[in-house]
């Protein structure tokens, strides 16, 4: 993208033809420069829509204003040395900003809605960067409108302060100084501005919600209908067309839709019901929070839950229904946390997290997260997250956890710390490993209920996945010093189940193998992500050599030797698993080593290298290189393959 080292006034003349041409090609830049201006309350789809919309409208509008002239007018003198940029690109440069400025003001809002271009049926956003893109979106967010675009002009433009200044006042910046002051406070790398996810030209596209789009096209379906049959009744005699005619009914009302818009019919739990009640998980979770009273914020909530519009930012683990409440759900909590004012449902089948800025109006945008947790037990139903800011998080408890700790996955030997709590259960905050950019810690929560110690860890959604160890018939909570050396060199690979509907990660020692030209012994993993859904479980084969010993640290992260994707291996139902890699000894000599289950009698190779073994362990000298077809046969005589 070419830096602009000088930005005419946005009062210079350009010719139409000049206008249009310096539109066409510098599109993506102008629309990028307004979607990185607008305000991201609108949300993705319409930020991305008005910023099409303000880039086509810019020619439109100065030909409305006049601003075209007939005939060709000099651009204004340069001092010497100074790069001469086209006034067509500059004029409408300054058009695209001066929108995009506006639209951060609520009163202008409605003026800047696009009339074209016009999507239906689908939602467009740009594609996803990674964390520092998040870091950079959420630190843009936080900034007013001025100085988001002091901090784009610098920062996509390249512009010196000097006429960034001068840029943002004929946009009808006020207090230019002021902007670029605010400006300062991000510290993001500029080049960042340049990735695919402020690229609202290179776009996804995704379904709305279509259970609300079938339920509007038959609402709309039953109006009409409606005015049909009250236009026919208007022509109706009074006592209808015979004498025994009955009245017509009325159209009843929804009540179990009117049941959940309304704060006085949420289910409230007392704080000892948990103590009587017949079951351990959610449904006993009492009502907690200073604002559990407050109808107004309760009812906002609601209706955000039951008609979400374009600017709430909204999020769902896979397959877990975005839709209304089918009746009055449960509250769970309702509160101040960290900046936000934050409310939890649930439903039967669902979380569902609003969270409104606090001391703000909620016209600035608002969340909404929803997580699938059907079927939740004790165990699974520990612990919610209560607040997300960047890369700390706090997790709301249940009643029957007596205390709880955190505990650095990657430091087995060191002792759990504290984790101070509220009255109503809302822990401190901590780092979140989630949103990490490296893996040099993993700080998961202990949660102590007096039956038990179980260890849970965020990753990236509303319920926290518990870890356990042990064969799948017979997995436990973490416990003793092996498991937790275990999981040191297991944690820094559990970003590969992030987002993914994750109830609980198993992972377990299957083999253990004592390495050629006595190079010590190597343990082999199976590693399981089981979801609240059912399907899309994860799982990893790893291969973990043997490393020096430590007091702290349990060694580097284990290599992934094979992976495979909704498959029942590994699990209650077929715990075999068969995998191999190719390992370099500390003599510089290669070999395939691969180990199976205790279901595995006898192991082969084929392919680039030949080799067989009469047990479930096999080490074949080879190549660097090489690449090796691994089967193996079962005690009961049939061959099965290597995990995929």
């Amino acid at each position: 993208m070419r830096p602009l080292p000088e930005v005419p006034s946005a009062a210079a003349p350009a010719d139409v033809e000049h206008a249009g041409a310096a539109l066409v090609e510098h599109y993506p830049r102008l629309v990028r420069l307004g979607y990185l201006v607008l305000p991201p309350s609108l949300g993705c789809h319409r930020r991305v829509l008005t910023a099409h919309a303000l880039a086509q409208r810019a020619l439109l509008s100065g030909r409305r204003a006049g601003c075209v002239a007939e005939g060709r007018v000099p651009p204004p003198r340069r001092s010497a040395g100074a790069v001469v940029v086209d006034p067509s690109f500059a004029y409408v440069c300054g058009k695209v900003l001066r929108g995009a400025l506006e639209a951060g003001r609520p009163l202008r809002r409605v003026r800047v809605t696009p009339l074209l271009p016009l999507v239906w049926g689908l939602r467009l956003f740009p594609h996803s960067g990674g964390s520092d893109e998040l870091t950079l979106e959420q630190a843009l967010s936080a900034l007013s409108a001025p100085a988001r675009a002091a901090c784009v002009l610098r920062g996509l433009e390249r512009l010196p302060d000097a006429e960034v200044r001068r840029v943002l006042a004929a946009a009808g910046v006020a207090n230019p100084h002021a902007a670029l002051a605010e400006a300062e406070g991000v510290k993001a790398p500029y080049a960042l501005l340049g990735s695919p996810e402020f690229d609202p030209c290179s776009l996804q596209a995704r379904p709305p919600d279509l259970l609300r789009r079938r339920q509007h096209a038959k609402a709309a379906v039953a109006a009409v209908a409606a005015l049909l049959v009250c236009g026919a009744l208007l022509g109706l005699p009074v006592n209808g067309w015979g004498r025994d005619t009955p009245p017509v009914s009325p159209y009843t009302r929804n009540a179990a839709a009117e049941q959940a818009l309304d704060p006085g019919a949420l289910h409230r739990v007392s704080a000892t019901f948990w103590r009587r009640s017949p079951r351990t998980d959610f449904t006993s979770w009492p009502t907690r929070g200073d604002r559990a009273k407050d109808t107004r914020l309760l009812r906002r909530a609601l209706t955000v839950w039951a008609h979400p519009d374009g600017a709430v930012r909204a999020s769902a683990t896979p397959r877990t229904p975005v839709g209304p409440p089918m009746g009055a759900p449960q509250l769970l909590y309702a509160g101040e946390v960290d900046r936000a004012t934050v409310v939890l449902f649930y439903d039967g089948l669902r979380i569902v997290r609003y969270a409104e800025p606090r001391d703000a109006s909620p016209a600035e945008g608002v969340t909404l997260d929803f997580a699938r947790v059907d079927g939740a037990d004790r165990a699974s139903a520990g612990a919610l997250i209560a607040g997300r800011t960047r890369d700390r998080v706090r997790y709301l408890t249940a009643p029957w956890v007596h205390a709880v700790s955190v505990r650095n996955l990657l430091a087995p030997g060191s002792a759990p710390q504290p984790l101070r709590r509220t009255p109503d259960g809302v822990t401190a905050a901590l780092t979140s490993p989630a949103t990490a950019r490296s893996c040099r810690a993993w700080d998961a929560i202990e949660l102590r209920d007096g039956s038990a110690t179980r260890l849970m860890t965020d990753l990236g959604e509303l319920a926290p996945a518990r870890l356990t160890s042990g064969p799948p018939s017979a997995a436990h909570d973490v416990s003793g010093r092996a498991e937790r050396d275990s999981w040191a060199r297991t944690a820094c690979l559990l970003p590969s189940v992030r987002s993914h509907g994750v109830r609980s990660v198993n992972s377990w020692q299957y083999a253990e193998q004592l390495l050629p030209e006595d190079s010590g012994s190597a343990h082999w993993l199976c590693t399981r992500a089981e979801t609240w859904r059912g399907t899309g479980s994860r799982v990893l084969a790893q291969f973990q050599a043997p490393s020096a010993p430590s007091v702290a640290t349990g060694g580097p992260p284990g290599a992934v030797a094979a992976r495979a994707e909704d498959t029942p291996a590994c699990g209650m139902r077929d715990p075999r698993v068969l995998a191999g890699v190719l390992w370099r000894s500390h003599g510089g000599r290669w070999y395939v080593l691969a180990a199976g289950s205790e279901q595995f009698a006898s192991l082969t190779t084929s392919g680039g290298v030949e080799g067989r073994s009469d047990s479930r362990l096999l080490a074949v000298p080879a190549r660097a290189g090489d690449r090796a077809r691994l089967n193996g046969t079962l005690t009961d005589g049939s061959r099965v393959g290597a995990l995929r």
